[in-house]
């Protein structure tokens, strides 16, 4: 069990935290997410005691992460998937974080293989791909078998099938009965990976909730109408309150009233309906409704204007 209270952080005259508070519980996958500059990265590096909080405070397991036996036996963490010295290789690295854990040398071997780096363990890791070099940053968070696993961007350089193949491991751990938290930019690969969600934004929290009613939260109860007597039948949704929108594809979006009530007012009239079912947002469109605000920087609406924080992560 990971635990933020009141966690904050500044620097200078900029706050990266303000007063976060949520858990991420073991044996379900919680996702991260936040527009870039929302204070995850810090967030993440202040439960794992790389940066110190001006007050509040993050647990694991009840302790801070600097009061912990062995630490790398209790919390693994992916944070820099460039973490490791450039001339060393894969399979060096990984003896040396063992070798200085006290963590039996065959362990190097079994996750190696786990996370399909066994044919270039003898080749330097400054050579590595940016997508090798996550493998090797997931290999040493799993290097002491830990209960409580932390991933920033795990994906990031990640091919297709890198990528699926990151989203069943991470459901496996968690399946396992692991605690799993784990950062990421792709919004759709969230949908897909994680059971919980912890959204910040601007260093505060948003919202804390499970992947289905996170999404539920948006579309605003719209349903989607599809019918042969379109002006007829917009003509009496807006005498009944209801807001109108043609879809694009012929389908009208109505807003304001359930599924029900609009069946109810074409059933007297005559009206026919060929489709009616509530609007189901993705988990993208959720986000960008409730973070909308939150957002650091925005393009310039400017034709060739290139965006201010590009780049930025």
């Amino acid at each position: 069990m990971i635990t933020a209270h009141a966690l904050t952080k500044r620097y200078g005259a900029t706050t990266a935290v303000d007063g976060l508070t949520f858990e991420v519980p073991p044996g379900v996958v919680t996702g991260f997410l936040g527009p870039n500059g929302s204070g995850k990265s810090t967030t993440m590096r202040m439960i794992m005691g790389l940066d110190v909080p001006d007050s509040g405070s993050a647990l694991i397991g009840g302790r801070p992460y600097a009061e912990l036996a062995w630490p790398i036996r209790e919390v693994g963490a992916l944070l820099d998937a460039k973490a490791f010295h450039p001339a060393r290789t894969a399979r060096s690295h990984l003896r040396w974080l063992a070798l200085t854990n006290d963590i039996p040398l065959g362990r190097v071997d079994e996750v190696l293989d786990q996370v399909g780096l066994t044919s270039a363990a003898q080749r330097r890791a400054g050579k590595f791909s940016l997508g090798m070099s996550q493998r090797l940053g997931i290999a040493a968070a799993l290097l002491g078998d830990p209960g409580v696993l932390l991933f920033d961007e795990p994906v990031n350089g990640l091919d297709p099938e890198g990528i699926r193949w990151v989203r069943h491991f991470l459901r496996g751990l968690a399946a396992e009965g692991r605690t799993v938290l784990v950062s990421s930019h792709l919004i759709s690969e969230m949908s897909m990976t994680a059971d919980r969600l912890v959204v910040i934004g601007r260093g505060r929290l948003i919202a804390e909730t499970s992947v289905a009613d996170f999404v539920a939260r948006s579309g605003g109860g719209a349903v989607r109408l599809l019918t042969p007597d379109a002006d007829a039948f917009t003509a009496v949704l807006a005498a009944a309150g209801a807001e109108v929108a043609g879809d694009g594809d012929g389908s009208l979006r109505v807003e304001g009233l359930t599924a029900p009530e609009v069946g109810d007012l074409a059933a007297p009239r005559g009206l026919r309906i060929h489709e009616l079912a509530p609007v189901t947002a993705s988990l993208e469109d959720a986000f960008m409704e409730l973070t909308q605000a939150e957002v650091e920087y925005r393009p310039s609406t400017a034709p060739g204007a290139v965006d201010a924080g590009e780049g930025e992560r």
